[in-house]
């Protein structure tokens, strides 16, 4: 490997950590994360309140719902531009990079 090749493969593995790029979906994702927060702040209230565990397990629910929603956005996202911003450019390192990424995400969230 010489030093340019090197140095190339740094930059990309930098491009994926940093990932500074427009997301689309910015805003939508702040308003979905205030709404997991605001039903969050409920469960705390509700338990706090000794509510009845079958409604907190319901206000967990929407918690867990918004947190998906959430992450349905942002993948969108990532598929929609960091994948596609490294086919379109032909660079196979940061393609496979950005898969392998994606791949680790999802095995996250599949948790």
């Amino acid at each position: 490997m010489s030093k340019h090749e090197h140095s190339h493969h740094d930059h990309n593995k930098d491009h994926i950590r940093d990932h500074s790029h427009a997301h689309t979906n910015t805003k939508t994702v702040l308003n979905r994360l205030a709404r997991a927060i605001g039903h969050l702040n409920a469960v705390r209230n509700m338990v706090e309140q000794g509510r009845d565990c079958s409604e907190v397990l319901i206000q967990l629910a929407a918690v867990r719902s918004a947190i998906n929603k959430t992450c349905e956005v942002i993948l969108k996202d990532h598929l929609d531009h960091c994948i596609i911003d490294a086919i379109n450019t032909g660079d196979r390192e940061t393609l496979k990079e950005s898969l392998e990424e994606l791949n680790r995400a999802v095995e996250l969230l599949m948790k």
